[in-house]
């Protein structure tokens, strides 16, 4: 008896005609590949994916998917990509910004996508800086790095994405990194599996304004294969961690999706079926 031959699609399949125009050496080509690796894996159709994306670096990324795309305002992400699963649960939505971008002027709607835990994956290209208005302190700037708006050094104390992230109950929480893409691969696709609204912090180093690869090469290190990603408190311990770099799942557990609790509402509702509009107009005469 033959062995079945794989049916995943070619990740080229998902690279559409616009060329990148990230800087050469730019982390988010590293991200770019894992994607198309994830989606080719996953033998997801390009019609059935959605990706949303804000400013920054980071919001071109639709454009260099072979799938649905939307280029949103600056920090509203999540809402964009929430309304998207609500209209149309069955497809496979992503939302991607950056540390500005969801950390500054979009850090308000994180925690109501995570109370909600709307069935999408959040990827946050973080690459500590203001990369595409030329270098300005962003919201996981490094204390005393110097940039264009604090050339002095950076005064103020870096967030910690994944432990807010912990915090405000999302759940799924991981981080990978631009420069280890398999490990990315597999993130990506463990996060599409969950449902639930999922959470990668992804490094993504900017070699024109801070290149941290080689900071980076000597601190990232793999989550230990002993822990528990169900534990909310080793989670915030891995989270806290300073002289190193976790890469893995933080924390994952299980809730039920946005989208399924709004159906029970419906049910309810409308427990013999969909209202017409004259049905809903009736019950004020």
């Amino acid at each position: 008896m033959s062995t079945p031959v794989a049916t995943h699609r070619n990740p080229l399949a998902y690279k559409s005609d616009l060329k990148p125009v990230w800087c050469p050496g730019c982390g988010d080509y590293g991200v770019l590949s894992s994607l198309y690796q994830a989606f080719s894996r996953k033998d997801v159709a390009p019609e059935e994916v959605v990706i949303v994306a804000g400013i920054g670096c980071s919001g071109r990324l639709p454009g260099y998917v072979h799938a649905y795309g939307f280029h949103g305002v600056h920090g509203r992400t999540l809402p964009i990509a929430t309304g998207v699963k609500l209209a149309n649960p069955s497809l496979t939505v992503f939302a991607v910004g950056g540390d500005g971008d969801g950390l500054a002027i979009g850090g308000g709607h994180i925690p109501h996508a995570a109370r909600r835990n709307v069935d999408i994956t959040y990827l946050m290209l973080d690459n500590s800086i203001y990369a595409q208005t030329k270098g300005q302190s962003s919201p996981t700037t490094s204390l005393d790095w110097e940039t264009t708006s604090m050339p002095y050094g950076t005064i103020e104390d870096p967030l910690n994405p994944i432990a807010m992230a912990i915090a405000y109950g999302v759940t799924f929480v991981a981080r990978g990194y631009a420069a280890r893409s398999q490990q990315l691969v597999e993130l990506i696709m463990r996060a599409m599996d969950h449902k639930g609204f999922s959470f990668i912090h992804i490094i993504s180093p900017c070699v024109t304004h801070h290149d941290t690869y080689k900071e980076m090469a000597a601190k990232v290190m793999d989550i230990p294969a002993g822990h528990d990603p169900s534990d909310k408190v080793a989670a915030f311990r891995l989270a806290q961690e300073e002289e190193r770099v976790p890469l893995g799942v933080f924390y994952q557990v299980q809730r039920p999706a946005f989208h399924e609790r709004l159906e029970e509402i419906r049910h309810k509702a409308a427990p013999d079926g969909p209202v017409t509009v004259e049905d809903l107009l009736s019950r004020f005469k």
